[in-house]
């Protein structure tokens, strides 16, 4: 059943209000019609199957049928720190990192970053991030839409982190060290309702001073396997690690 992320102000007891992109998508591109079944999001988290009453060119009306309970949400939050890589691949990053279960992402200028932010387009990127991770949640039936940031410097996303209950970093000098800190070690200190922070670095890595820097702010190093990833991979093995671990893993082992 298709989904939609519908604001909270357009809302009432047993109806709903949509406008916007979303009407041109029920309309033209899906061709709903008036008894068609929608899953329609609240920015909360709460869902429901509505029933379309009315539909035209600007708006769309639906009543709510039922509530529904079941919630596709991690149960810890985290949050992607990823430096600007070249490309399109912060898009594919913001995508999949949304199918994967992030729940904010903070994109920022590294040192070794290629691609430089420019501030006057800050606008249009972010609108079309917005509309990414949008998109990606409706597709992958999320409860909620991931926040996305604007561009920020590393100073920013040590300022951020104060937030989280715990902050890493992924560093490829780990993946060579013997006495290296895991991802699952790391993993293994998180619980439930626990927030975490991941910094993710640029194609060339991190300087030796942002090393020393994030490490100074209490960023613990990790190793994403004993192999070097790719900048796009990153954040992926990441997040994949992360569900597996609290949502595969541990189910598991609860059935048995």
């Amino acid at each position: 059943m298709q989904r939609y992320f519908v604001p909270a102000h357009t809302w009432s007891d047993k109806t709903i209000k949509i406008t916007g992109d979303d009407v041109h998508h029920i309309k033209r591109v899906m061709r709903f019609q008036a008894g068609d079944e929608i899953i329609c999001n609240h920015p909360d988290g709460q869902a429901a199957i509505c029933q379309i009453t009315f539909l035209d060119n600007q708006v769309v009306y639906a009543d709510i049928v039922d509530w529904l309970t079941h919630h596709a949400e991690l149960p810890v939050d985290i949050a992607i720190a990823q430096a600007l890589p070249k490309g399109d691949k912060l898009e594919w990053i913001l995508q999949k990192g949304t199918e994967l279960g992030a729940h904010r992402f903070l994109p920022f200028q590294a040192a070794r970053s290629v691609v430089k932010w420019e501030e006057r387009r800050k606008e249009k990127k972010v609108k079309r991030w917005h509309k990414i991770v949008k998109e990606a949640s409706e597709q992958s039936h999320r409860n909620k839409i991931p926040a996305v940031d604007p561009c920020k410097g590393l100073s920013e996303i040590i300022e951020a982190s104060k937030d989280y209950d715990f902050a890493l970093f992924a560093y490829e000098e780990e993946a060579k060290s013997e006495q290296h800190q895991s991802l699952g070690s790391a993993l293994a200190k998180l619980e439930k309702k626990q927030s975490l922070l991941v910094c993710i670095g640029p194609e060339g890595g991190f300087s030796d001073e942002e090393v020393k820097f994030l490490k100074e702010n209490e960023f613990q190093a990790i190793r994403l396997g004993p192999r070097i990833l790719r900048t796009e991979t990153a954040a992926l093995y990441t997040l994949a690690s992360i569900s597996y671990h609290f949502e595969e893993m541990r189910c598991s082992s609860c059935q048995q």
